[in-house]
């Protein structure tokens, strides 16, 4: 059952599971995944209200992302949430199922192709408006040290030689999972 929400109303909420951590789920040709990010941002463009996610250019995600849909999935319970976020953001869905690995219960989305996931309720559906790459000369050398190190092997998981993009979503609805 879905219980619609005004985003507005549960901005609080929204702004703290990301800096604690939210799945991005993404399905593309049937294969659905999910992902724990904790780099995003919610607002207004166009006269829209956007979900703003970043994803490396390496991820398996990203490579989903090309489905031009994805649902943000936030936890309102965050001790049953760990495990979850734990695996789901150490894990590559190229070489696994994590939905499948962690027992999720998908639901369907109600606008667009991509599930909600029970565990994790508030659900933002997300329609990609605009994407963009990272233009690496414009990031401060600081963060390209620290954060894109060139010296790391971009097989490992938490790789970070590979630069983000940056997909705005639309939100086209916003509910809590009952």
């Amino acid at each position: 059952m879905y219980k619609e929400i005004d985003p507005y109303e549960y901005m609080n909420v929204i702004m703290e599971g990301i800096k604690k951590g939210v799945l991005l789920t993404t399905k593309k040709d049937g294969v659905v995944n999910t992902m724990t990010i904790s780099w995003g941002q919610i607002g207004i463009e166009w006269n829209k209200l956007i979900f703003t996610t970043y994803v490396r250019t390496g991820r398996f995600t990203h490579e989903q992302l090309e489905s031009g849909e994805f649902s943000i999935n936030i936890p309102m319970d965050r001790k049953k949430a760990g495990k979850i976020l734990g695996y789901a953001g150490t894990k590559s869905g190229h070489n696994t199922d994590k939905i499948e690995d962690l027992g999720l219960t998908l639901t369907e989305g109600k606008n667009i192709s991509v599930p909600g996931i029970k565990e994790c309720p508030l659900t933002l559906e997300c329609r990609i408006l605009y994407k963009q790459l990272q233009d690496s000369s414009a990031i401060p050398e600081e963060f390209i040290k620290t954060m894109y190190p060139q010296d790391v092997d971009s097989t490992y998981h938490s790789a970070n030689k590979d630069f983000h993009t940056m997909f705005y979503g639309e939100i086209v609805s916003a509910y809590i999972l009952e």
